[in-house]
């Protein structure tokens, strides 16, 4: 009995001190709040829209000669549109950070800091990373945050969202560290940290801090069926990665990434068993850019790239981060898998920017001419090679690209911003104009339903019938 409860004993300090171990869940976050609110400002953009309006009591149908022939005569007419979304000050002197796409296209933008409100100029922009550089006119000075190690943030940390969701100003959220290194199709080089802390329209931007009030993250994504705001699935881009983003940003005003020059694929089991490699890992190399520095370093199709500067490779997707990541000009030593044996290869890096591959191939960053279809309450652009990549769609796909849905629209509810329309009445749609046309003569002839066949944001292709108001 006397050697149970010496048993029993042991293990009841044991449990206890492992539980002394465990972080204790926050009583409050008003202290950290508190500290780390001024230092997140409110980001809103307006920028022109333009639509035409046709001065004739008659529309011509789409293709028709007379189309373009009496576009002399359409009155043009503007309009501003306006977006919201957070952002975070890296330097007293106005240094603010945010999405790329919170401040794409923008003709003005305003910072509002508390109550009061600057402008601000664009350091530099990086659509790859989806993150942007801002500096407000002012010579006031702000209160700055600074960046943590986002590698040494776990899944299931306590985090701390701050941010404008949906314009009500400053918003603080909590929650835990969902996931690491998830990839979502969203950038280049996504390594995302995924959050249950609620994050919705607005927060884009905005800072995702640890319970030491440094910044882990950017929050850029929400995965919201229907556009139903929150269900508790949030992404930030990494600090660390975006550290190094914003130092070039700010000291060059563009970005100078690490370049390579091979294209390569996924290494699978059945592969590995080919080549005789041990276990499923590393870059297979599809081929090699010609007079790249792989290239000249003797790099081959075939290859597989286990170790890059001294980083293991472990799946393909690490390779494009670990290259993009590493000063432009450094010499590195390259570990390669080849015809069954370990090999060393030496190179010295490129830059992305600089090769012909990437301005072959990296979309124009343009501002898009955006329409206002007014008799559906919407505004829509045209689709361009850049949406078919992105999403993956068929070559030929035409097609209009929803950018706003007003809250009067007939389509409230039942088509998203970025849905693609793509025929009404089955009539295909090829441009915007084409949109207006269609709909225009829909209405003069007194038709109360549209037949639409859209694409919605899964790529899948459905018929939608609308009445109209």
């Amino acid at each position: 009995m006397k050697s149970f409860k010496k048993i029993f004993f042991i293990l009841f300090i044991f449990n206890v001190s492992s539980f002394t171990n465990v972080k204790a869940v926050p009583e409050s976050f008003a202290d950290l709040a508190e500290k780390l609110m001024p230092s997140v400002v409110n980001i809103s953009t307006t920028q022109t829209v333009r639509t035409s309006s046709n001065q004739f009591p008659f529309q011509f149908p789409p293709g028709s000669p007379f189309e373009e022939m009496f576009k002399e005569f359409q009155k043009p007419t503007e309009r501003k549109a306006s977006s919201l979304g957070s952002g975070f000050i890296i330097k007293e002197n106005g240094i603010v950070i945010t999405n790329n796409h919170v401040i794409a296209n923008a003709d003005d933008i305003l910072v509002r800091v508390d109550t009061k409100e600057y402008k601000a100029k664009v350091i530099g922009a990086d659509p790859y990373m989806d993150i942007a550089v801002l500096k407000m006119e002012t010579t006031d000075k702000f209160k700055p945050v600074n960046f943590g190690d986002s590698d040494k943030a776990r899944v299931g940390d306590w985090v701390v969202a701050i941010g404008n969701p949906f314009g009500l100003g400053g918003t603080v959220t909590s929650g835990i560290i969902s996931a690491r290194n998830r990839d979502i199709n969203l950038t280049r080089y996504d390594d995302f940290i995924q959050t249950d802390a609620s994050i919705n329209q607005g927060n884009s931007g905005g800072p995702l801090f640890n319970l030491k009030g440094e910044v882990v993250g950017i929050n850029t994504a929400i995965i919201a069926p229907g556009q139903a705001g929150s269900i508790g699935i949030g992404f930030a881009i990494p600090a660390n990665a975006a550290s190094n983003v914003i130092d070039q940003l700010i000291n060059f005003g563009e970005t100078r990434r690490g370049w390579l020059g091979v294209r390569i694929q996924e290494v699978t089991k059945e592969i590995a068993e080919a080549v005789k490699l041990k276990k499923t890992e590393g870059a297979l190399v599809a081929s090699v850019g010609e007079k790249s520095p792989a290239d000249k370093a003797g790099i081959k199709a075939g290859d597989i790239i286990l170790e890059f500067d001294g980083k293991k490779i472990d799946v393909m997707r690490t390779l494009p981060k670990v290259v993009a990541g590493t000063k432009v000009g450094k010499n590195v030593q390259i570990k390669i898998w080849r015809n069954k044996k370990l090999i060393t290869k030496k190179l010295t890096l490129g830059r992305l920017e600089s090769s012909q591959e990437f301005k072959a191939k990296s979309p124009k960053i343009k501002k898009t001419k955006e329409v206002e279809i007014e008799n559906l309450k919407i505004t829509v652009r045209d689709l361009n090679e850049e949406d078919i990549s992105s999403r993956k769609l068929n070559k030929n796909t035409k097609g209009v690209v929803i950018m706003e849905i007003s809250n009067i629209s007939p389509l409230k509810g039942l088509l998203n911003v970025n849905d693609i329309i793509i025929e009404v009445q089955k009539t295909k749609i090829t441009k915007s104009s084409d949109l207006n046309n269609v709909v225009n003569q829909v209405k003069k002839r007194g038709d109360k339903n549209l037949l639409l066949s859209v694409i919605d944001k899964n790529n899948q292709s459905r018929y939608l019938g609308v009445k109209l108001k």
